[in-house]
């Protein structure tokens, strides 16, 4: 027998002679439980659930660049541009109830003029359910015609207000009662009054409109407007007309005021607005205002807004008006703007 059947002999004996000891069971540890974030699609596209809720969460924004040329009316710049960069982000929370989706709206604005001039503000705040809402919101006199160059709406239009509004599929009305903190006053006197405003509109084919009312209790006077748009050719004719009782916080600018543009889908990316507007007893901007528009002469005014999509949820915005005033120095003023949407 040579050596090496010797050696494995060894080691088969050993082997057979040594108790077999049984090793320590290796036991894997349970993993934590992973909730991914899943598609909410009842309310819409955008929206997911919260982990661990059935509340469905919507995140959007933009964030804008917009250059400011000629005369601003109300502006604390003298040059004759002025740069400016917002950031806006809106959180919409959404859950079902017995009594229908239960809303919550926060929007937060970040404005900056330059590095040091810059501010944060709450742009929007509200509940809403069963057709109720309350807390900081626009109101229906935010609306306009689509272009840039109309002037038919509040001087502030955001306001913390408590409103009803029945909607249907092409129809809806509502009423609102708003603080009006800092809405307009009249000389010696401040802005801390109360209003009450209604709102009335929908679409019936081609055709959509609105009708606004608004009364301003401690100036004891109202306002009501109308408005209206209709597809015709290759693009879309927008009326409108206001009427006011006296200055007020639903409206100021003049005793009456019409507007009209035709808004030019010149291409699918391209949109050209001619505008037109004329004063009745022209008052113009501002939060103080007189008692009444008694001796106040009239003013026009036109203005284009060109509107550019360069791609989704990219668009450019030039416009430019030119105001005549019969009170007053004429002026000329408008923006360039970059946006971007998310």
């Amino acid at each position: 027998m040579n050596i090496r059947m010797v050696l494995l002999a060894s080691a088969a004996a050993f082997a057979a002679s040594t108790p077999v000891l049984a090793a320590d069971a290796i036991v894997a540890a349970e993993p934590e439980p992973v909730e991914y974030v899943r598609v909410c699609d009842a309310y819409g596209t955008g929206y997911f659930y919260i982990p661990g809720t059935e509340t469905c969460l919507k995140i959007e924004g933009y964030i804008r660049f917009q250059v400011n040329v000629g005369d601003q009316p109300g502006g604390d710049n003298d040059s004759d541009w002025d740069a400016v960069t917002r950031g806006q982000v809106q959180f919409t929370a959404k859950s079902d109830t017995e009594y229908g989706p239960l809303t919550g709206v926060i929007v937060m604005q970040f404005n900056a003029d330059n590095a040091t001039d810059q501010d944060a503000i709450l742009d929007s705040a509200y509940l809403d359910v069963a057709g109720f809402r309350a807390g900081l919101f626009y109101s229906w006199w935010d609306d306009g015609l689509s272009g840039e160059t109309d002037d038919i709406g509040s001087v502030v239009t955001l306001h913390n207000s408590l409103r009803y509004q029945y909607e249907s599929g092409t129809f809806y009305a509502g009423l609102s009662v708003d603080e009006l903190e800092d809405g307009v006053y009249k000389l010696g006197e401040e802005a801390n009054n109360v209003g009450v405003a209604f709102g009335v509109g929908g679409t019936a084919g081609a055709f959509s409109y609105q009708i606004t009312g608004g009364y301003d209790v401690d100036n004891e006077d109202g306002a009501i407007r109308a408005m209206g748009t209709v597809d015709i050719g290759p693009g879309t004719l927008g009326l409108a007309g206001v009427y006011s009782t006296g200055p007020n916080s639903y409206y100021s600018a003049a005793e009456w005021a019409v507007a009209a543009e035709y808004a030019i889908k010149a291409t699918d990316k391209l949109k050209i607005t001619p505008a037109v507007q004329y004063y009745g007893n022209y008052f113009g901007g501002g939060t103080v205002v007189p008692d009444d528009f008694d001796g106040l002469g009239d003013a026009w005014k036109v203005g284009l807004t060109v509107d550019y999509q360069i791609v989704d949820n990219f668009y450019a915005k030039a416009t430019v008006s030119y105001l005549d005033p019969d009170d007053g120095d004429d002026s000329t003023s408008g923006f360039f703007r970059l946006q971007r949407s998310f």
